[in-house]
């Protein structure tokens, strides 16, 4: 196994800037939960207040475009059923990781979230995919993104170091493990995106050095983000390889994104950040090895 860790180191083709990449987006399948249930009435993370009231109507709307967006770019997308009493499950992505014909279901850190595994489980099981719950705390692809043939993995505050040896293991892939030490940043999907097999986008403030220089190692081409466009959840976001769907406040990764030929689409995510969610939240990708 090569599993890496910060404990020892190691991018409308009419607007393209001068010599910049072709990208080339690919077909790629999500699972989405309608946010029928959205409200914060609990915290398990900074962003959430139960003080300040939310409104699911709007959250709703935010995610239909989030969701109409993909179909209108060509993807699919399945639907899992929203449970009464976990709000929570409208954040997709911290379901399960999945690829090929393999899902790695949540064990979540809180108990406020126990109870969405359950659905997970039984809506993959259906579908005919091997199927297995995590032994550890692990939050699905809030903490794990595929890049290329490597699992990059966050840890520091919702998945344990350890499950990473199990995703290893369970996937026969490599996992690059990567420590969060910034509590807004809680998911590794909160830091970083995968854009395509070789670049991503992220905000060096929210990992420890020895994950910055595994990062700088691994991604020398990397587009970073700053403090301010990080805080509006534009690193939160999803790829195609050409497409990137990301917050719309975040203008400066925007115009790098755009520099470097990438076509940004930018979403009103203000009521998702209530409970500390945005794009990639909603949105877990059912990777085929086949189809990238």
């Amino acid at each position: 196994m090569n599993l890496i860790s910060d404990a020892g180191t190691a991018t409308a083709t009419a607007d393209l800037p001068r010599n910049a990449v072709i990208r080339r987006s690919t077909h790629r399948r999500y699972l989405m939960c309608p946010p029928t249930y959205f409200d914060v009435t609990y915290s398990i993370n900074p962003w959430m207040n139960p003080a300040k009231p939310t409104d699911q109507p709007i959250a709703m709307a935010q995610w239909q475009r989030i969701h109409d967006q993909l179909v209108g770019l060509g993807h699919t997308v399945d639907l899992i059923p929203p449970a009464p009493g976990l709000p929570d499950m409208v954040f997709a992505a911290n379901g399960a990781t999945v690829w090929g014909d393999r899902a790695l279901v949540a064990r979540f850190r809180h108990a406020e979230r126990d109870a969405e595994s359950a659905s997970y489980l039984e809506w993959f099981r259906s579908r005919g995919l091997q199927v297995q719950q995590a032994a550890t705390a692990n939050e699905g692809e809030g903490d794990y993104l595929t890049a290329g043939r490597w699992l990059l993995a966050g840890s520091g505050f919702r998945t344990d170091r350890r499950a990473h040896l199990e995703s290893e293991q369970y996937f026969d892939r490599p996992v690059i493990g990567l420590t969060l030490v910034d509590d807004r940043y809680y998911h590794l999907d909160t830091a970083l995106a995968v854009l395509d097999a070789d670049t991503v986008m992220y905000y060096p403030g929210a990992f420890t050095t020895g994950s910055q220089a595994i990062l700088r190692e691994l991604f020398p081409s990397a587009i970073l983000a700053d403090a301010e466009d990080a805080a509006v959840f534009g690193l939160n976001a999803v790829s195609d390889g050409r497409h990137v769907l990301m917050s719309a406040g975040a203008t400066n990764l925007i115009a790098k994104l755009r520099d470097a030929g990438f076509e940004p689409i930018g979403m009103d995510v203000s009521e998702l950040l209530r409970a500390g969610g945005g794009v990639k939240c909603c949105t877990l990708e059912l990777h085929d090895p086949a189809g990238g």
